[in-house]
């Protein structure tokens, strides 16, 4: 027997269309590379997102086809972001950070027939086209005025946009259609796609509204850091307007002082980023003896919250500090370190034990250890294992069907992390199962970088391996075997390396050893590396 309620599809354009119907006065506040503010509100962009369905229909774009955006936060890519998802079309992020010969393959592999792109990235957009030929139009995000001056065919999005009608008939479709195509930073061979539905991305947006997750409101006002190109801007671009919260798109300047003035001048009481933009903001504080005056709650993900980040916040400041985890394939949202009852309980020196813990499962989720022969693993908190997950918001496969199958017999997906779950639930990851080196929220693909340097004449084998920084949290070292005879120094590793990699993915030092040490199957064996590597510390900061 069925149920007699409405079969309604779950399709984002729904959200957007509440936002504007219940919401439309909200503000979303914008700023620019240059530091101009700009604002718009839900009514707007909502118009502006029907306009850019009737641009993209008048360009021959179709359900299914993806469209490319390389930009920054701001109201013009949150139109393009719904505009394309409302029409059918697939919103396809490109992460601008990423090296060139990464983001033509990311391009090339999702087919994609537009871009949009920010025009601080005018000069990468004119490296990328001829390497894609699949691209038949860029767009910048700006007005006539600011066109980047550039080789590159292209056209103002206001222009592109104007006289457009402020009315498009979306959805239509069915929910499980696709609906944003985000890549993995190819950790282990080349990146791969995963694909977003309608219907995964608005459970997504219910499941973070929990009080238990993000609890946004129609009171809040959000600043979203975190890239709209990052892990499906980890959802809050579906979850603030689906509540009316104001929402606060900060660009590319990610800078303490930049960061703190958003927050006062628009009365933020709710944010979410990787943790160096957090240091970074309270040292900025610290130094200039500043005070927040709205902000109540951070969420931080991306990588593990140092202990001094979190108590700064809520003893200096008052500031709840959340910690999240999930990644690109589980949209990303999948636990968050909220006390339960229990630990609520408990004192504050007990609390911060589970604070540093990445959190409680997210209702719709499911979540098992297991070793490497798949056999589940008990929660007590000390046991660690291979970390699975399933859920309406969880990857089934990668776009193209790169790595095959990805669920184990139980429709589990492998997260490649180590963790432990303890007997409250909360689970904490300790180790990577993939080497690779996270920065800044980012990760840096150690396997690339070792493969690229062995290029070298001089290299027999190489090996990267991260290591703490008080700022980035870790940073790759790179280990040489030269060939006999050979020689080289580190500036001739750092040249080569130049142009190869991503700046930012650079080693902050090169280490010349007699011999990489290999595990019984002849892989590298970075455990062994990193047990010889115990009191190590970088010659020097590095800035990115």
């Amino acid at each position: 027997m069925d149920g007699l309620m409405q079969n309604v599809p779950l399709t984002v354009d729904r959200i957007i269309d509440h936002a504007a119907a219940w919401h439309g006065a909200r503000e979303i506040v914008s700023r620019d590379a240059e530091g101009r503010v700009s604002r718009s509100t839900y009514a707007g962009v909502h118009a502006d997102a029907k306009r850019v369905s009737n641009a993209l229909a008048a360009e021959g774009i179709k359900p299914g086809d993806r469209v490319a955006t390389m930009a920054w936060n701001g109201a013009r890519h949150l139109a393009a972001w719904y505009g394309a998802a409302g029409m059918g079309a697939v919103l396809h992020t490109l992460n601008p950070r990423l090296f060139l010969e990464q983001i033509a393959y990311i391009a090339n592999h999702a087919g994609d027939r537009l871009l949009l792109a920010d025009p601080a990235t005018a000069e990468l957009v004119e490296q990328l086209l001829p390497q894609v030929p699949s691209i038949e139009k860029v767009i910048f995000f700006c007005g006539a005025a600011s066109l980047p001056q550039t080789s590159v065919a292209a056209i103002a999005f206001d222009d592109w946009i104007a006289g457009q009608p402020a009315e498009h008939a979306w959805g239509g479709f069915d929910e499980n259609a696709a609906c944003g195509l985000c890549y993995t930073s190819g950790t282990t061979g080349n990146p791969k796609g995963v694909l977003y539905s309608h219907r995964s991305n608005y459970i997504h947006a219910l499941m973070t509204l929990q009080r238990d997750a993000l609890a946004l409101s129609a009171r809040d006002t959000v600043l979203l850091v975190v890239p709209m190109y990052h892990a499906n801007a980890w959802g809050v671009v579906y979850s603030a307007p689906a509540v009316g919260a104001k929402l606060v798109l900060p660009g590319q300047r990610m800078d303490g002082e930049s960061i703190y003035n958003l927050i006062e001048e628009e009365g933020v009481t709710y944010s979410a980023a990787v943790p160096t933009v957090w240091q970074m903001l309270l040292q900025y504080m610290q130094e200039n003896g500043k005070r927040f005056t709205t902000l109540e709650r951070v969420t931080i993900g991306g990588s593990a919250c140092p202990e001094s980040i979190i108590r700064t916040f809520r003893d200096d400041y008052g500031v709840d500090v959340i910690q999240g985890w999930g990644m690109t394939e589980t949209s990303p949202l999948g636990t968050v370190s909220v006390p339960n009852a229990s630990v609520a309980a408990k004192s504050d020196a007990e609390q911060m034990a589970y604070k540093l813990k990445q959190g409680r499962l997210l209702c719709g989720l499911e979540m098992k250890l297991v070793d490497d022969a798949g056999n589940r693993l008990p929660h007590d908190g000390r046991t660690p294992g291979r970390l699975m997950v399933k859920g309406p918001t969880i990857a089934a496969a990668y776009f193209g069907g790169e790595g095959g199958d990805v669920l184990d017999a139980e429709g589990f997906f492998d997260t490649g992390d180590v963790s432990t779950i303890d007997g409250e639930g909360y689970m904490q990851i300790t180790d990577r199962a993939k080497d690779v080196v996270k920065s800044g929220g980012e990760w840096i693909s150690s396997i690339e970088i070792e493969n690229i340097a062995m290029g070298h004449d001089a290299v027999a084998n190489a090996a990267v391996v991260g290591v703490a920084h008080p700022k980035w949290d870790e940073r790759p070292i790179l280990l040489c075997q030269l060939k006999p005879g050979a020689s080289a120094s580190a500036d001739d590793l750092r040249a080569y390396l130049d142009g190869r990699i991503a700046k930012w993915w650079m080693p902050d030092d090169v280490l010349f050893v007699g011999e990489i040490p290999l595990g019984p199957t002849g892989k590298i064996d970075k455990k062994a590396i990193r047990a010889g590597l115990e009191g190590y510390k970088l010659p020097f900061e590095v800035t990115r």
